[in-house]
């Protein structure tokens, strides 16, 4: 059997290590010494200067429009896992949606502008599979429109632009840790903001807005991640380089073999960094992406439609909006398998199966 995705694990006795300093202090929670060290470890690998860990992804964003006191209408994508729009509607806000460009798969910046009104306060765009947005023309139009702007960075660790993090884009940047990433702390999310007093907020939100021993300076939540998920995100941090290096190889593996693949792979931003955080593939139909994903499970090899259906045509808690481009690339597009363990036997496997469904289509 081969997953879509297997979660990295470190050796066994590195984790070992931090478990039993665990042991020894019995501090669990409430950013303990490991969770601490974490945060500063990131910012040195990343090259930032302020971030938070948090309990996951969906709680980054939540926090996120929490922390610039958002109302109304918040521009988004229809073409991302629906905690991005989830986490606008958790927050009492509406999400608008804006279509898609086809070859990014990011939202179109291009078509943003024609979506303000007067009640928008800020955009919200997901880096599709780790490919940045046009963070330049958002932040133009945002600064032109007074607005917001949050990126959901959830795939995007450790790509940059032109040597500069992509969590330093927009007002504030999120990040999921979930055990699917390519780096993870099996839990856990991270919120980014070049803006000192916005990380100083938002380290009291976290904390139930707690802001000194016995009082209170916002309305907070339990944000926090505990000493064990914080263990595991020690434990990987080291083994970061090698398993892009790795995915990066598996990649170029996939790219040989698929040369003549009946398709084409999302077009990434021509001055970042890419992290190899899925392998994509937007088949030229519907009907070819369902015959290859039935003869992959056939074989016990499990790809993902990601992200199907689109969130602007599929959510029962809102009205229903069709936008051209998202809807054709959500049918069309699916992952293929890309993990650390995966070898180059099995992508041959897998993309002599896709091939020959193709050919006799």
């Amino acid at each position: 059997m081969i997953p879509v995705t297997k979660p990295f694990l470190p050796p066994e006795d590195v984790y070992k290590k931090y478990i039993e300093s665990i042991w020894k202090r019995k501090w669990l929670t409430n950013m303990g010494p490991l969770a601490s060290q974490l945060e500063m470890n990131l910012k040195s690998f990343l090259d930032i200067n302020h971030l938070l860990y948090v309990t996951n992804g969906t709680i980054a964003l939540q926090m996120a429009i929490k922390a610039l006191e958002l109302k109304g209408e918040i521009i988004t994508t229809p073409f991302s896992f629906v905690a991005t729009t989830s986490s606008i509607v958790w927050e009492s806000c509406q999400p608008v949606f804006v279509d898609i460009d086809a070859k990014s798969l990011n939202i179109d910046a291009n078509k943003i502008e024609a979506a303000i009104t007067k009640n928008t306060t800020a955009i919200l765009a997901t880096h599709v599979y780790g490919n940045p947005c046009d963070v330049l023309s958002i932040e133009k139009i945002a600064e032109k429109h007074n607005l917001k702007v949050i990126y959901d960075a959830a795939h995007a660790f450790g790509v940059k632009i032109e040597d500069k993090s992509i969590f330093e884009y927009g007002d504030i940047s999120t990040c999921s840790l979930h055990a699917t990433k390519l780096y993870h702390s099996v839990e856990g999310g991270l919120l980014i903001s070049k803006s000192p007093d916005l990380i100083r907020k938002l380290a009291h939100i976290r904390n139930f807005g707690i802001s000194d021993f016995d009082s209170f300076s916002e309305l907070g939540i339990n944000g926090k991640n505990s000493e064990f998920h914080a263990a595991m995100g020690l434990a990987n941090l080291d083994y970061v380089s090698e398993i892009i290096d790795k995915r990066k190889a598996l990649s170029q593996r996939y790219d040989e073999m698929l040369l003549n693949v009946r398709g084409y792979f999302p077009e990434w931003h021509h001055k970042a960094t890419k992290n190899f955080a899925y392998y994509p593939v937007i088949f030229d139909n519907e009907e070819l992406l369902l015959k290859v994903k039935k003869e992959l499970d056939k074989n016990q090899i499990f790809s993902r439609r990601y992200f199907y259906p689109s969130l602007a045509s599929s959510l029962p808690y809102l009205q229903k909006v069709e936008l051209a481009i998202t809807e054709d690339i959500a049918k069309r597009v699916l992952c293929l398998p890309l993990y650390y363990d995966l070898t180059f036997e099995e992508i041959e496997l897998i993309t002599r199966i896709i091939l020959r469904i193709q050919n006799n289509t």
